[in-house]
């Protein structure tokens, strides 16, 4: 199945936000496990990860504790799927390494949604956006150049704001 969703390509903590848009009402990709392995495909971690029940429901849980995370500023969730996994610092024969160690293989996607959204918060947690339309619940991590975007894409969401605006001085 090809993914269906209208803004692709952030960092995987808020590719997996995105798993939730409005198109024609509210659509959610993860309401069965197909979705899943919509996700998965996109993400690139088939090779990493099964699209089973068992996945899916850590991936959930990654996914409403990074919404808690961004919107509330609420912690405590993020911390439990966080606590599956740890980064184990190691020498290999071509120098040192930082290796992923999650021993259940269930919480590998969510786990490593759940520590991108760490490595965002340390690098500039004031560019992890919300769209800026009033009608859209897409996240975006800001990367222009002065840190001011404010849609997930100006073709969709800031054209219907700017085109909104301008209707409403014509009328």
């Amino acid at each position: 199945m090809p993914d269906p969703r209208p803004h692709l390509g952030e960092p995987l903590a808020l590719d997996l936000l995105n798993t939730r848009w409005i198109e024609n009402g509210p659509q959610d990709l993860l309401t069965e496990i197909a979705g899943l392995h919509t996700w998965l495909t996109s993400a690139n971690l088939t090779d990493r990860a099964t699209a089973d029940e068992a996945t899916w429901h850590a991936v959930l849980a990654a996914r409403a504790a990074i919404y808690d995370v961004i919107v509330h500023a609420s912690p405590a969730a993020l911390n439990d799927v966080l606590a599956h996994g740890r980064i184990r610092r190691t020498l290999t024969d071509t120098g040192p390494a930082e290796l992923v160690d999650v021993p259940d293989p269930v919480w590998l996607p969510a786990w490593l949604a759940a520590d991108n959204l760490l490595e965002l918060l340390r690098a500039a947690p004031d560019r992890i956006r919300q769209c800026a339309h009033p009608e859209c619940v897409l996240f975006f991590y800001d990367t222009s150049k002065n840190g001011t975007r404010r849609w997930h894409s100006m073709a969709t969401c800031g054209n219907r704001t700017k085109a909104a605006r301008h209707y409403a001085r014509k009328a």
